[in-house]
């Protein structure tokens, strides 16, 4: 189940999807390679997945992060894992290490929220940064040129204990999903490049002589 808006013209303002879906993974990262091919070449894609390994419902970001570091991706550098999270004490300094390492960096910001019963095991991609520990009342840096959020428990009230409590079944679900998205991504954003360069590359006969395309 899913629900896109669009406007026209432009990315995908919102767009809801159930881990449970197994079109999931593929709805996902055709949103994403159609947002991701408007991205200039010159800007590297980082994907920053922020959470603890010390709250269950906090570890969506840096269990997605561990699954994409077992991956060779092409398209995508990776922050936040099991082994280095993001986190609220060192969130300013990566992002910091980021724009210094990187050439206009586009983010895309992974995280955990909390949200309606109706919601739950549910991800969330929109335009625009997140907003990490809004629901814990922390002040901290706005994150990415969009981000993905998934909903693993109810929110409204005791937000650290809700998060403390919350079933690993239901966040590895949403890792695995958006780990399986993100590499489906780097496939398609891959094969475009390769197929653009094929292109540019080919010799074409104009006027008795063979030129190449131009870039």
């Amino acid at each position: 189940m899913f629900r896109k808006q669009s406007r026209p013209g432009h990315s995908p303002v919102s767009l809801y999807l159930d881990t449970e879906s197994e079109q999931t993974p593929a709805i996902l990262s055709n949103t994403l390679t159609d947002v991701l091919s408007t991205v200039p070449e010159t800007s590297e894609i980082v994907i920053v997945c922020i959470g603890t390994d010390r709250s269950t419902g906090d570890s969506l970001g840096p269990l997605t992060g561990t699954l994409l570091a077992k991956n060779k991706l092409d398209n995508f550098k990776i922050y936040g894992t099991l082994a280095s999270p993001v986190h609220a004490v060192n969130l300013e300094e990566v992002l910091a290490d980021i724009e210094l390492r990187y050439t206009s960096p586009y983010i895309i910001a992974v995280d955990a929220c909390l949200g309606r019963v109706k919601n739950v095991g549910s991800l969330h991609f929109e335009d625009g940064p997140v907003y990490p520990g809004a629901a814990m009342k922390k002040n901290l840096p706005p994150v990415g040129q969009v981000h993905i959020t998934g909903i693993v428990n109810v929110g409204g009230m005791m937000e650290f204990f809700v998060l403390q409590n919350t079933r690993l079944h239901v966040v590895m679900q949403m890792a695995e999903s958006l780990s399986e998205s993100f590499v489906l991504a780097d496939r398609r954003l891959q094969g475009k490049k390769l197929i653009k360069k094929a292109y540019q590359d080919r010799p074409v006969p104009i006027g008795g002589k063979t030129v190449k395309h131009e870039a």
